[in-house]
Parts: C-alpha cells; structure tokens; sequence
C-alpha cells in the first residue's frame, strides 16, 4: 500500500511511527519485518510504499484497511500529517480554542476522581493536570504491552479498555476500565516491566503522566507515596494467582513496593 506525508515531517520519524504501528497490527506476520521506504519525491510531500507479510493472505484486503486506520491514529497522536495537492485551496474556519485556564480545570476535575490523587492539595492537582498530555487510541489498539518498559500512567477521559494477561498462551480479559480509571501506575511507580496488557475496546482517549511528573509532586508530599503503594500492593493482587498467604507476608510485601517507589524516584 501506499500513502503520501509533508516535506516538513521527519522521514525517520515517519517510517518508525508507521513500522511501530503496522506491526502491531492484527494478521501482520511478526516473523518478517515490514518494509517501510520512501518511493518518490512527490509534487505534495513524500510518497511511501509498504510492504507486510500477512498470517493469512485471505484477509489481506480487511488487514490493509486496518494498517490504514492504525496510521491516521498513530500520525495524529505523534503530530505527522498526511500530504494533500497544494495547489488546491483548502479555507476552514479556525475552530474556536479552548481557554488553558478552562482545559486545565478539566483536567484537573478528572485527576481529583483517581484515588492514588487524593491526598493531593488543589495546587499540586493542577501542576499535575497541565503536565499531562491527552492521546487518542484506535479500537482494538494497545494501549501498553505487557513486559515493555513503562514510563508513564494513564487515566481514561471517553471510551474502554480491556485488560489482559496470557493463560497457557491465550490472553485472558481480567479486567474492563472506563472512564475516570486508571491504568499503568505499577511500572510508572516502581519501574518494573508492563505486568498487562492494555487494549482500547473502542476508540479511547486517554490523559498519560510521566514519570517526571509525578516526581516533582511525590518529592513535596511523603502521604501521596503511602497512599499509591497501597493501591499499587491492591492492584497487583489482580495479576496473580490467589494463593492462601499469611498476614505477615502481605505486610512484608506492601513495605517493599513503597520501598520501590522511593528507590525509583530517588526519595528518602
């Protein structure tokens, strides 16, 4: 398949967002790599050609229209924009922007909804509402991938997720999140690898806060890491199997995760 991109976008940038997303696409083959390149110098921007290895070629024309998919949603949350003729004039009005004070009280509204935030003063909500960044997910999209790195948390704003975990190699729904839950915080906290899978049931926008973030709050507010490493220590119970355990041990366990965050944020 082809598609076209601006002058003004990274090539690289471009062909590592559009490999990243067409590899994770559903009956694209992860034996092969897919190929990616620049075919010509376009009248409006960068034509490129793609090349996949499908599991089943009987699916191929349903696999190509959702690669097309899965790249307007990767290009739109990465900011890359497909090419049009421009020599045709394209007028729209300028929709009307949204005030930061207003968006920021949003966001702010949302993040007081998520528990692990509650011990947070009003001011430190809203430090913590402009450093979040708002990302767009396509159905059936993931979201996080279980063992990769994590470096950040997310709380869903519209739509679902699912979220998932092998058993005897088939992945398992354990849970379904919607709007004002959570997600992501056990990697973000204590820097272990991603323990679920997350995948939008629909298209979901999330709010996703970074590791610096969250750093610059937990250093002014020692409640804010009892309060996370006791839903972090609850959390994990739902990704492993119930086995009889004595009270000592869960208390053990629950003073190594907040012994986790502080290593991992570097907090005494």
């Amino acid at each position: 398949m082809t598609f076209e991109t601006t002058y003004s976008d990274s090539p690289s940038r471009v062909a590592q967002v559009a490999r990243d997303s067409i590899r994770q696409t559903e009956n694209v083959s992860q034996k092969i790599r897919p190929i990616v390149r620049i075919r010509n110098l376009g009248d409006h921007g960068l034509e490129w050609e793609v090349k996949y290895w499908a599991e089943d070629y009987s699916k191929y024309n349903d696999t190509d229209a959702l690669i097309r998919q899965r790249l307007w949603y990767a290009f739109q949350r990465e900011k890359l924009e497909f090419a049009f003729p421009t020599r045709t004039i394209h007028i729209e009005p300028k929709p009307e922007e949204v005030p930061i004070e207003e968006l920021t009280d949003t966001i702010s509204e949302r993040l007081c909804k998520v528990p692990i935030f509650a011990p947070l003063t009003d001011e430190e909500t809203e430090k913590l509402a402009r450093a979040s960044t708002a990302r767009v997910f396509a159905p059936g999209e993931a979201i996080v991938r279980m063992g990769a790195e994590g470096n950040s948390m997310f709380v869903i704003v519209r739509g679902s997720v699912r979220v998932q975990i092998p058993v005897d190699g088939i992945p398992k729904t354990i849970n379904n999140l919607k709007e004002n839950d959570f997600f992501g915080e056990m990697s973000l906290l204590t820097g272990e690898p991603r323990t679920a899978t997350v995948i939008a049931s629909e298209e979901t926008e999330v709010l996703q806060i970074s590791k610096p973030a969250i750093k610059r709050i937990l250093e002014g507010n020692p409640e804010l890491v009892r309060s996370i490493g006791e839903i972090v220590e609850e959390r994990k119970e739902l990704l492993k199997p119930k086995f009889d355990e004595s009270d000592d041990a869960t208390v053990e366990e629950g003073k190594g995760v907040l012994k986790a965050i502080r290593n991992f944020f570097g907090l005494r």
